[in-house]
């Protein structure tokens, strides 16, 4: 069982940065690949980005690439999102989810999921 705690969502001006912390609860977290998922109101979850579960290796939708930056600290059971050159459309809520194996990039592969922390860009 894993229990996932978001944080350091806020309002920020277009173009500023924010840095995202997803805590972890358990001893097994270095055996799960995390990811990132927003929902912006009205839309559909939208997957963000993914990491492995070394770390080695992480996944961005276009739209962000350039932008952001996942990373995780294992000796801290921590996940990181680095939000830079921030844009009003990505303004949502931010979920970070785990799951044993590899990256994905679909809701439906994690298994565990926290309680989001909201992100709003002003323009």
């Amino acid at each position: 069982q894993v229990q996932l705690v978001e944080s350091g969502g806020r309002l920020v001006q277009t173009g500023g940065s924010l840095r995202l912390s997803c805590a972890a609860s358990g001893r097994t977290f270095g055996s799960y690949s995390m990811g990132w998922f927003r929902q912006a109101p009205g839309k559909e979850r939208e997957f963000v980005a993914s990491i492995s579960w070394t770390g080695g290796r992480t996944f961005y939708i276009d739209s962000v690439k350039g932008r952001f930056i996942i990373d995780r600290v294992n000796a801290e059971n921590t996940v990181y999102l680095q939000m830079n050159s921030l844009k009003p459309e990505d303004t949502a809520i931010y979920y970070c989810a785990a799951r044993r194996g590899l990256m994905g990039s679909r809701d439906y592969e994690y298994e565990y999921w926290g309680q989001g922390t909201q992100v709003t860009v002003s323009s």
